[in-house]
């Protein structure tokens, strides 16, 4: 008996053994390999190297696995049937390579895909935290989401200018949505993204004249995007808006919406109210999607926002819808961007090219008074002096999802 035990059990033991999470078990059923070869820009190929960490995800039953890269910069794992997420995030130096392929099918046999990685560089001027979730109307009953704000930072070591850079979110409004801009190469099931990112509904501009707004290395600049006003008066799990130095996103010719666009507070200085540049959507009220928006910040480059948004080009019919229209911003112009998946749903596909957002950050719930911040990088920022966030153009690394809002008192 005891024989007979330990044969049985073995093979049990060693395949939990390898298992990379503990959410299921991978090995159940046959296994088949699925090899990453990594492609690095032109220019770049001295850069691609033994161990580098490439890691997928069963979209389905929420598996993730890793492996290393071998010198020729191939990875390979060994997993059942499924369809896979593959994202690779590659720091060097200041050097960041970034590649992602949303949909590899994996059926009934071995798999090969080729994944090329786009190149960019650490940014200056980030986003540090998005706040979209909302909370609930305690003391009261209900939910609330009228409270929306992110957090920019200047992650440089010189003083950066707000003047100028233009703040929106990618179409389609949430991750888990039909998505007519991002396609999958039948054989590869490598993302393909179009040349630009298209921007929904509304960009809004810092207004200056170019040194207006100086932003110093490691401080932030809050932009309420609903509400600059005390919600806290109300609502105890909710946030003070209405603070001296915060900006706004407030027009209230275009968007009359009070109940998400209330008239600033007493503290808000009327030269921090963003300005829009062009609205494309038909809404009354301009809010970020409550589960998972795809956020950015651009700057027009060798022109003026103004001029790009009446350029014949530029200003694009959403493919099949009659009425809905998007800004195509070149994705050289963008400054940084942030890419958030709904832990509710299975059904969520990136929006931002990996040059932007290798990966994405988790909204588990809503309501919940959670947000969404970047991590502080403490070796660099006890090295210069100031606060310094962890910037990788992945927010798979760069984010995690917090308790509270950071600036919940």
């Amino acid at each position: 008996m005891k024989r007979l035990l330990y044969i049985v059990l073995l093979p049990l033991a060693l395949a939990f053994a390898c298992s990379d999470t503990d959410s299921g078990n991978p090995y159940e059923g046959r296994l088949h390999t699925l090899a990453v070869n990594t492609v690095y820009p032109e220019g770049f190929e001295e850069f691609r190297r033994e161990g580098v960490t490439v890691r997928i995800e069963d979209i389905d039953r929420g598996n993730t696995y890793t492996a290393v890269t071998d010198g020729a910069g191939r990875a390979e794992f060994s997993v059942t049937n499924g369809i896979y997420r593959v994202l690779l995030s590659d720091r060097f130096d200041e050097h960041i390579f970034n590649g992602t392929a949303d949909r590899v099918k994996l059926v009934d046999d071995d798999t090969e895909i080729t994944l090329s990685l786009l190149y960019s560089k650490t940014g200056t001027v980030i986003i540090k935290e998005v706040y979209c979730g909302g909370c609930t109307r305690a003391p009261l009953e209900g939910t609330y989401q009228s409270d929306k704000y992110i957090i920019l930072h200047n992650n440089n070591s010189r003083t950066e200018y707000l003047d100028g850079i233009c703040l929106g979110s990618l179409d389609p409004y949430n991750s888990q949505a039909t998505n007519v801009w991002v396609t999958q190469d039948a054989a590869t099931g490598e993302s393909i993204y179009p040349e630009f990112a298209p921007i929904a509904q509304c960009i809004w501009q810092f207004p200056g004249d170019g040194t207006t707004f100086p932003l110093e290395p490691g401080e932030d600049a809050v932009v309420v995007i609903c509400g600059a006003i005390d919600h806290t008066i109300q609502y105890e799990q909710s946030v003070n808006l209405n603070r001296e130095g915060y900006f706004v996103c407030y027009n209230n010719v275009y968007f009359p919406n009070t109940v998400y666009h209330p008239a600033p507070g007493d503290r808000i200085s009327a030269d921090r109210y963003l300005e829009v540049v062009i609205k494309t959507g038909q809404a009354n009220a301009y809010t970020l999607s409550i589960y998972s928006p795809a956020v950015v910040i651009f700057r027009a480059e060798e022109t003026s926002m103004l001029d790009f948004v009446q350029g014949e080009d530029n200003v694009v019919q959403k493919p099949g819808s009659s009425s809905d229209r998007v800004v195509a911003i070149p994705y050289d112009w963008i400054m940084d961007g942030v890419e958030v998946f709904y832990g509710g749903s299975s059904n969520n596909q990136k929006r931002l090219s990996p040059s932007v957002d290798a990966g994405y950050v988790t909204q588990s719930e809503i309501y919940t008074a959670r947000t969404l911040h970047r991590y502080v990088d403490e070796e660099l920022t006890a090295e210069r002096g100031y606060e310094v966030l962890t910037d990788t153009n992945n927010s798979s690394n760069d984010f995690y999802e917090r308790e509270r809002q950071s600036l919940h008192d």
